[in-house]
């Protein structure tokens, strides 16, 4: 399978924000960038979409009805497998992240934007790195 989706053996872990990105991405998709700025309340780069597109975890969905028709991103059959899931439906539930201390309750977004800046994450979307499993 790692031959199939062309998964490096050293491919790089994500960073805090790449990883936040990824799970907004994942649990909102289709949604665009501008959508995932007013999320985190920063700009997200078009380097960082670049980047988790050239890793393959998403790809460009449909366009946005919105003026300018964005794109819109999607999550791919790769991310489903380097994270060990069969479809979306095995995400984590919200509820279930909020209660294990990786979400605030209010949603993605808390407090401390100088300390989350600081981390490079936005204050309550992750306490901790994401790790990708990788498939043998």
């Amino acid at each position: 399978m790692r031959v199939a989706f062309d998964i490096p053996a050293d491919a790089r872990p994500l960073s805090k924000l790449e990883a936040g990105v990824l799970m907004a991405v994942a649990y909102f998709q289709p949604v665009t960038r501008g959508e995932l700025s007013e999320t985190f309340g920063r700009e997200i780069s078009r380097d960082l979409i670049a980047a988790l597109r050239a890793e393959g975890l998403i790809a460009a969905g449909p366009r946005s009805p919105k003026l300018g028709a964005p794109y819109a991103y999607v999550t791919t059959e790769k991310f489903l497998l380097e994270f060990g899931f069969e479809s979306l439906r095995d995400l984590p539930d919200l509820e279930a992240l909020r209660d294990a201390g990786l979400m605030q309750a209010d949603g993605l977004l808390g407090g401390g934007e100088a300390e989350a800046e600081a981390e490079g994450a936005p204050d309550g979307l992750l306490r901790q790195e994401i790790s990708r499993d990788r498939v043998a």
